[in-house]
């Protein structure tokens, strides 16, 4: 590992946690961050390591943060700080091994759609079923929306001539 590559892991995280803490300001919203319905705009994030390596590492510890900064909000402890953490590395790695956007959209999908709530479904009362289509529902509009802006950002981005 490089400079460059903690500092672009780094930025990555740091946004994401911004971006989770930018979502619980207007209070009504908090409630989309977690619960059995979920649209976290950090989320759109998770495509980035289509084409940043950087970004699995970058995901994994801003969403670790972000979870552990919002445990009081979120009503699902240790589980979710560590699982989910744990559910976002590895759809990451699997999603910088997919060959388009398409094909990498679904590791975060299935996985947070289908690990993510088994603990939420359980602490909710929410049945299993929709609380999957909740939090895959959510999941896709993130990465839809914000995922493909947060990639068209980043590909300009690196066109810029580095000094």
């Amino acid at each position: 590992m490089n400079n460059r590559y903690l500092t672009k892991a780094s930025l990555i995280a740091a946004i994401y946690i911004i971006l989770v803490l930018i979502q619980i300001i207007p209070v009504p919203l908090v409630n989309l961050t977690f619960g059995p319905v979920q649209l976290r705009l950090a989320e759109g994030l998770v495509i980035l390591p289509l084409v940043e390596a950087a970004a699995v590492p970058g995901l994994f510890v801003g969403c670790l943060l972000a979870n552990l900064i919002m445990v009081p909000y979120s009503g699902f402890g240790l589980i979710d700080v560590l699982g989910g953490s744990l559910v976002t590395l590895i759809a990451a790695y699997l999603t910088s091994k997919m060959k388009n956007k398409a094909m990498g959209m679904l590791p975060p999908i299935l996985l947070n759609g289908l690990i993510v709530s088994i603990w939420v479904s359980y602490f909710t009362k929410v049945p299993y079923l929709y609380t999957v289509l909740g939090i895959a529902g959510g999941e896709l509009v993130s990465l839809v929306l914000f995922g493909n802006i947060i990639l068209y950002v980043y590909e300009k981005a690196t066109h810029f001539k580095e000094y």
